[in-house]
């Protein structure tokens, strides 16, 4: 009798233990988040959300921020990736990898359909700087002007691309040189100007404007429409100096997972980004640019990113 009881004490114990370990693991989802080099605002972004989502969530989810080479990168490392990540790219990416176009022609991957939204993130926002807060702010003032694009980036190819677009390529120097020296040559006066993708407020347009003033070009509504890009807004005192509003283009980017992600931790990660959306913003403007507005735009949600969504009001496109 006593060693049938003590059978039972000892099934007892072994499947609490087991229900505890259980516990344990769920409590402790731990994701891989993947963004951009290090060093770059959206890499610290991914520092500040991982932050953000371990407080929000007591723990229960912590993630790894790990350095990447860019969106293209991110979106292929789906095809080798699990549940546990999470990755951010514009949208028309992950179009043109399901479509099998562009930098994924003939790279093609069943996985790449798996691909689902969870939130936005700061857009790469498009900024035309001119030296001097004093002067003529439309696009047409780059004439004359000798402008640093730098090279490979996204705000490179789309500088040049506004350029030719708006008839200015043959009336503007192009200075040789990385954009990482933009703020020493203008403030030394071996450039004009400079042109530079990045979540606004930019810091190296903080810098530049805090040490000798500048001007950030706006575009008219045609010529925003010209590009085909989205319509942005830099609100005004966004820059030191900057008694105006800004109107530019931007490249929306949006944090993704799959379909691999179980829907309640989707569920949470989306819902610790938002309760912290404001926190973040206190300290990092940049998430200020970040509105629930935006989510109709996302393409196809993660089905516990949708319960979120639903059960907060939240508009979509589905």
């Amino acid at each position: 009798m006593e060693d049938h009881k003590m059978m039972n004490w000892q099934r007892a114990a072994f499947a609490g233990a087991m229900i505890l370990a259980a516990g344990s693991v769920q409590a402790e989802t731990r994701l891989t988040y993947k963004s951009a080099k290090t060093g770059t605002s959206y890499y610290q972004m991914g520092v500040e959300l991982s932050e953000a989502v371990k407080s929000a969530t007591e723990g229960d989810i912590t993630m790894t921020v790990e350095e990447s080479q860019g969106s293209v990168q991110n979106v292929m490392e789906v095809r080798a990736r699990g549940g546990d990540y999470v990755f951010t790219a514009p949208p028309s990416l992950v179009s043109a990898a399901e479509a099998g176009t562009g930098p994924f022609e003939g790279k093609g991957d069943a996985k790449f359909s798996q691909i689902r939204a969870l939130f936005p993130i700061p857009s790469l926002t498009m900024h035309f700087v001119l030296a001097g807060s004093d002067g003529p702010t439309a696009l047409e003032a780059l004439e004359g002007k000798k402008i640093l694009l730098g090279k490979g980036s996204f705000g490179a190819t789309e500088g040049q691309k506004y350029l030719d677009l708006f008839g200015l390529t043959d009336k503007v120097s192009i200075a040789d040189a990385e954009l990482s020296n933009a703020g020493d040559a203008l403030k030394n006066g071996q450039i004009d100007g400079f042109v530079t993708a990045g979540s606004y407020p930019a810091p190296n347009v903080v810098e530049a404007a805090a040490s000798q003033g500048v001007r950030i070009l706006s575009m008219s509504d045609e010529q925003i429409d010209e590009t085909g890009q989205a319509k942005v807004i830099i609100p005004a005192g966004t820059y030191p100096g900057q008694d105006a509003d800004i109107a530019t283009t931007g490249l929306p980017v949006v944090a993704f997972a799959t379909t691999e992600m179980q829907d309640d931790t989707a569920y949470a990660l989306t819902r610790a980004f938002w309760t912290q959306r404001d926190r973040m913003a206190q300290t990092a403007p940049w998430w200020g640019g970040v509105s629930t507005d935006q989510v109709a735009d996302l393409g196809t949600l993660h089905p516990g990113a949708a319960r979120y969504y639903d059960e907060a009001g939240v508009a979509t496109a589905e």
